[in-house]
């Protein structure tokens, strides 16, 4: 009966300021410009040269470009325009036994239309993404509202990377919290007839005395517990829910501090608690409103502590100071420098990296018997820590990629050959003297993720740095390309892995992608599948890290493959910029987003392309502080 009164009650709140009207007379200009660019140069481009195999008749690997055609802004079409894109540079498409060919010049042409398709649409923040907590955020919210552990969440089943935050709950999840407030009230309340706890007296209050009004002490110890578990005041609507339990209790003679027990569970079984919630209905009718700041604390405070905004934030939201740009930047500052900011890389960094696998992740332990529970968690704590360094000391993006320090202890010390000076089991600072080493791209943990069981693989190491160090889209391999053990034994006995690999490029389908990344993964075959340091791969052969990237870029040596690599500040900073936001309003990026990145870019770039300056750009940006009404 408890549960059956709970419900978000949005729909009875009261309605908040409108935003400012958002249109430009630039950004006017710019999109008819596209508009007419888009009629007369794309539509035919891909009507000659995709339209056979990709239209309505035809629809091969399930693309089809008509409704990309027919509304070109449309979000669902940005999937589409980014194939198109990564395709059409890479040469795979058109096919090359096709009959139609565009020339170099159309190519280009056509990919810089693409560019600018972000153009089209509106100008649009996107919509507030009212999600469920995670498993951590749950457990970090828990604990600093009750002082209870955050591992009592641990049941929860983990959140798989890649699929977006969950805004749904089913009854086995229902089941699952309604236990783990049953357990979080028993290690924080006092028994019945015992006196209360600290936590009791401070989110209940007291048993009000003999003639005074019971309902009415319950109603305000109601509305100043859901101020603190909302995460924002209370509508009188959601109050007369709580108030409802409570009278449910007492209507089944449960003495007061038990039934106020009963309301505090409903509370942490609510949607208002489970879920990132507004506080205020949009007046009928507005299309873009700004965020309010009850909202703006929690996005701030989860992007960056993984919990509920503590006292300050609170005081400021109630103050309704939050969005005001300096105040919300200084915000960005005190956050980063509180060590719950930790959490930053645990919910991002370990996600942008790849390293949050690792310990799941399968290793022959014949060949690489280091592979140890203790290994997996030096490897994850030195990308963490390294992350952590770039960003309290606040170092510019392309720290990522170049550095002369690392963090190790005894076991994984081993992997860098420094085991006689770096022993023990913390982990600390240490000064590399070997240029191969250094930053990301020779960090054993992220080498690890990017190798199969028993052997490295160019081929996943050169997508990783592609996609998430540069930000490029690499297009699937085709379906019927066979792996590397498939090939016949006999005649690949004495390939070394860099010859067996290159025979994908005898295959002009696979030629044009593998020979921007195959250099990349063969630069780090010193590398071997967990970071050691390597002379000959499996076989016995020589490592031949040689290599030339396009523009002529050459290098011999993971240190040379480096200094290309850093080289691209702006591509390694858009792309954090990109992956960052996107993480920050927990949906993937489309439209105008891309022009918010773009400003964001010539901002931070004055700055050195510092990573503080870029977080705070980005909680300032006008898709972090606004919102699409649905």
């Amino acid at each position: 009966m408890a549960a059956a009164l709970l419900g978000i009650t949005l729909s009875q709140t009261p309605p908040c300021q409108a935003a400012q009207p958002v249109d430009t007379r630039d950004f006017t200009a710019m999109q008819a410009l596209v508009k007419k660019t888009f009629k007369d140069e794309v539509t035919p481009f891909v009507k000659k040269y995709c339209q056979e195999c990709h239209g309505n008749r035809r629809s091969k690997g399930g693309i089809n470009y008509e409704v990309a055609l027919r509304k070109p802004a449309d979000p669902a079409s940005s999937l589409r325009w980014r194939q198109a894109l990564a395709n059409v540079k890479a040469h795979d498409m058109p096919p090359e036994d096709a009959d139609n060919q565009p020339t170099d010049a159309e190519r280009e042409k056509f990919l810089e239309w693409i560019g600018l398709i972000k153009y089209a649409g509106p100008k649009d923040p996107g919509a507030f993404v009212i999600r469920r907590l995670t498993k951590v955020e749950y457990g970090n919210t828990l604990h600093d509202l009750l002082g209870v552990d955050p591992k009592v969440a641990d049941e929860l089943p983990d959140e798989v990377f890649g699929e977006g935050y969950m805004n749904t709950l089913s009854p086995m999840q229902t089941e699952q919290y309604l236990g783990i407030a049953n357990e979080v009230l028993n290690r924080v309340l006092a028994p019945q007839d015992a006196p209360p706890t600290e936590v009791q007296r401070r989110l209940l209050g007291d048993t009000p005395k003999p003639g005074t009004d019971e309902r009415a002490a319950a109603r305000d110890a109601a509305r100043a517990l859901a101020r603190s578990a909302y995460r924002r005041p209370a509508s009188e609507a959601e109050l007369d829910v709580l108030a409802g339990v409570y009278d449910l209790g007492r209507q089944n003679k449960l003495a007061y501090p038990v039934a106020m027990r009963l309301m505090l569970k409903a509370v942490l079984v609510s949607p208002q608690f489970l879920f990132i919630t507004p506080a205020k209905e949009a007046v009928a009718g507005q299309k873009i409103v700004p965020l309010d700041d009850y909202q703006l604390a929690s996005r701030l405070s989860y992007l960056l502590w993984a919990t509920m905004p503590d006292a300050e934030l609170a005081a400021l939201a109630d103050e309704n100071k939050l969005h005001e740009p300096a105040v919300l930047k200084a915000q960005v500052q005190r956050l980063l420098a509180d060590k719950r900011s930790r959490a930053l890389f645990d919910g991002f960094g370990a996600q942008w990296l790849g390293v949050g696998e690792l310990k799941n992740q399968t290793f022959d332990p014949a060949k690489f018997p280091q592979m140890t529970g203790e290994m997996r968690a030096a490897m994850y704590d030195e990308a963490r820590l390294f992350f952590d360094s770039v960003v309290r000391e606040n170092r510019s993006v392309v720290g990522f990629v170049e550095s002369d320090y690392t963090f190790l202890n005894g076991t994984l010390a081993a992997l860098y050959g420094l085991e006689k000076t770096v022993t023990g089991k913390e982990m600390r600072k240490v000064k590399l003297t070997n240029a191969n080493r250094g930053g990301i791209l020779g960090m054993p943990g992220i080498l690890a993720t990017t190798s199969f069981p028993n052997r490295t693989s160019p081929v996943r190491r050169g997508v990783w740095v592609l996609e998430q160090v540069l930000g490029e889209k690499v297009p699937p391999a085709p379906a019927n390309v066979p792996a590397l053990e498939k090939q016949d034994q006999k005649k690949v006995a004495n390939l070394t892995l860099r010859q067996r690999t290159e025979l994908h490029r005898t295959d002009s389908v696979c030629a044009n992608c593998h020979k921007i990344l195959d250099p990349i993964g063969f630069g780090l075959e010193n590398f071997d599948a967990i970071g050691q340091w390597r002379d000959q791969d499996d076989a016995g052969g020589k490592i031949d890290a040689v290599g030339e990237l396009p523009g002529g870029k050459h290098f011999t040596t993971p240190k040379e493959l480096k200094t290309i690599i850093a080289a691209r500040k702006d591509d390694l900073a858009r792309n954090l910029t990109e992956k960052l936001l996107a993480y920050a309003l927990c949906r993937q990026l489309e439209g105008y987003d891309e022009i918010v990145v773009d400003q964001l870019m010539e901002t931070i770039a004055k700055d050195g392309h510092r990573i503080q300056p870029l977080i705070a750009e980005i909680v300032t940006s006008y898709p972090f502080l606004n919102q699409r009404i649905q």
